[in-house]
């Protein structure tokens, strides 16, 4: 037992290591009783015989103790950020780690085990749905796998814990009618703009709703890497149609944002997007009957029934997937790199008989 000046006691194991004596604190008399101090101290000195040192496994347990999810999810988010990670997908990614595993953020990286994580996600999909279980799941995945690499953690607990929903590959491609029905109907000022916009490039939402003035020119949208998905530069050419809703919308004074008013774009497409709903079902309803239903659809599904309807026209794939900046199928490999701008007059004739078939469709449906 060692005690000091100011008559605080504790038990220690001393021991030598090579050539050096050390010593490890085993607890206080208050806490520990001799028997449970003699217990502590075999172990101890056990360790030592086998040729490792109590005091430095104890001191790396407490460093390794400090290093919490919370402390290594802000240095990965922090990574992320530097690395020009889209605003939106580093927003999200946040949330997941801030606020879906919050109650993991104190617990040290190298503790969380399996059960934690299936647990938590159990917790998540009853709280916020089992598609944003899956997000979070992903994130904290990802996050991982970083820390990994980083000599953080010796492994992923996320490994081997189960998805909470299944996700299909969509498939849903809008109608001529319900096509026609969409531009006819869509509420709002920007958005109304952003969907037939969506409709006539083909292009997506965040790269519409995110436009900037200085990436239109006289028949051409040039949109940089840095807001692409795939993180290449592409250019869209504009139809006439599209030229004239462009060409429409108000210039904000010290804005280069086209849509919006917030840094980010326009944002807030809930509202519109379930009154846009209503009323194409209520156009449905008394076109076919009141038992007509109308299939559950995204906005991004807009973007499959541009490609989709493209091929009807005999637009081919390779030139579909030009247009839609994708680089796999007809397009991947080194051939897809040296193509990438090969095919601008060929985007251009697309996009124009899609134009005109896509007012064709608008002029035939009676709203």
């Amino acid at each position: 037992m060692r005690i000091r000046a100011g008559g605080k006691r504790t038990w220690v194991a001393q021991y030598r290591l090579g050539t050096k004596q050390r010593r490890i604190t085993l607890g206080t008399p208050e806490t520990v009783d001799f028997d449970e101090a003699k217990k502590r101290a075999r172990a101890a000195l056990g360790k030592v015989a086998l040729g490792t040192d109590p005091q430095s496994e104890k001191r790396e347990a407490r460093v390794q103790a400090s290093v919490t999810l919370g402390v290594v999810a802000d240095r990965y988010l922090a990574t992320r950020a530097a690395v020009r990670l889209k605003p939106r997908t580093l927003l999200e990614v946040t949330r997941h780690l801030e606020k879906h595993w919050a109650p993991l953020r104190g617990v040290a990286v190298g503790s969380v085990k399996r059960s934690h994580v299936a647990s938590r996600l159990a917790e998540i999909a009853v709280e916020n749905g089992p598609f944003a279980a899956n997000r979070a799941r992903a994130a904290l995945s990802a996050l991982y796998g970083w820390a990994v690499g980083e000599g953080l953690s010796e492994t992923n607990p996320v490994f081997g814990t189960h998805k909470p929903a299944e996700e299909k590959t969509r498939d849903r491609v809008l109608s001529d009618e319900e096509l026609a029905l969409v531009w006819q109907l869509v509420p709002g000022t920007d958005f109304v703009s952003i969907v037939r916009l969506l409709i006539l490039t083909g292009q997506r939402r965040e790269e519409v709703g995110g436009l900037l003035w200085h990436e239109v020119g006289a028949s051409l949208w040039r949109i940089g890497k840095e807001r692409t998905k795939n993180r290449l530069p592409h250019e869209v050419p504009l139809s006439p149609a599209a030229l004239s809703i462009i060409g429409g919308l108000p210039h904000r004074e010290g804005r280069d944002l086209v849509f919006g008013i917030g840094q980010g774009g326009f944002s807030g497409y809930g509202k519109p997007k379930a009154e846009l709903d209503a009323r194409i079902l209520a156009a449905l309803k008394q076109r076919h009957g009141t038992k007509t239903k109308l299939a559950p659809w995204r906005l991004h599904d807009i973007r499959r029934t541009v490609a989709t309807r493209m091929a009807d026209l005999g637009v081919l794939p390779h030139v579909i997937e030009a247009v839609l900046n994708h680089i796999s199928g007809h397009r991947a490999g080194v051939a897809g790199v040296y193509n990438r701008a090969a095919y601008a007059a060929e985007k251009r004739a697309a996009l124009d008989l899609w134009g005109a078939r896509v007012a064709k469709l608008v002029e035939a449906s009676d709203v």
